[in-house]
């Protein structure tokens, strides 16, 4: 094995991180090409974040859509565990960032994946041949698979607190918009209210959509692959995260835990007291 010369070591440290993100020199700074003097005060925050995503920016109506979406996602109360966990977390005394990626941290499959999972299911619905001639068809192949590999749930219908999500109508109109100016096709938004029909024709009673459906319609729509679709979630309920978190840390609260002092929990464990042996 031949000993590289400097000039090799050096091209190979550079090329070790390889970013077409951002470039950036002394008085430099460049996103996707496009100097940063240049964007500040000229696009949105939502525009940024698909500029950064997908290297170009959006037209008004994709900012506008992905700008909804992200809006609506903000956050649910403190119900919620994420915020649950980050009021929790601001009365322990650790730094914002500390609460911040405590409350991140379990945004997972189960809270907050749900919407990558659904545009999972819609691009397997959407990539079937059978989807062009019998959608209907399709949806209830695609629901019967999922059901057998994941069981009865499925992600992006239903929700526990409201019987019809009033997110949804609004987004649901941007979509139509958006559709009728020709930039979005509207074949997810088909797709998802098939769904939710082919959900009613296995159960019997109509599962309405909630936020994570729409918002996996929105993105799929859009054009996003459903691992971005949570990554944008996050992004979104930050916000909440932040938001109750800074509210949490002025109320000026110490060791607060999930439940009153006042509430106990339940011991189910042996009777006392018992001795070793």
């Amino acid at each position: 094995m031949s000993e590289k010369t400097p000039e090799e070591l050096l091209a190979e440290a550079k090329a070790y991180w390889t970013t077409s993100i951002i470039d950036i020199h002394p008085g430099k700074i460049a996103m996707r090409g496009y100097p940063i003097q240049d964007l500040i005060g000229k696009i949105t925050f939502p525009q940024m974040i698909w500029l950064m995503l997908r290297g170009d920016l959006p037209n008004a109506m994709q900012a506008k859509l992905l700008d909804a979406a992200l809006v609506a996602s903000v956050d649910h109360g403190p119900h919620a565990p994420s915020i649950a966990i980050a009021r929790m977390a601001a009365t322990t005394g650790v730094e914002l960032n500390n609460v911040m990626a405590s409350a991140i941290n379990v945004l997972g499959t189960v809270h907050g994946g749900a919407g990558q999972e659904c545009m999972q299911l819609y691009e397997i619905i959407a990539a079937n041949p059978k989807s062009e001639k019998d959608l209907p068809g399709a949806v209830d192949d695609a629901l019967a698979e999922f059901v057998a590999e994941h069981g009865k749930i499925i992600p992006g219908f239903g929700h526990r607190f409201h019987p019809i999500d009033p997110r949804c109508a609004p987004l649901f109109a941007l979509i139509d918009q958006a559709r009728e100016a020709g930039v979005v096709t509207g074949r997810y938004a088909v797709i998802g209210r098939e769904v939710e029909a082919g959900i009613k024709r296995r159960s019997g009673k109509p599962i309405p959509m909630n936020i994570d459906g729409i918002t996996a319609v929105i993105f799929c729509e859009l054009g996003f692959a459903p691992p971005l679709g949570r990554g944008l979630f996050i992004l979104s309920r930050s916000v909440g995260i932040l938001s109750h978190a800074w509210e949490e840390i002025s109320h000026g609260s110490r060791m607060k835990g999930p439940m009153p002092k006042s509430i106990p929990y339940t011991y189910d464990g042996p009777k006392g007291p018992r001795k070793p042996e």
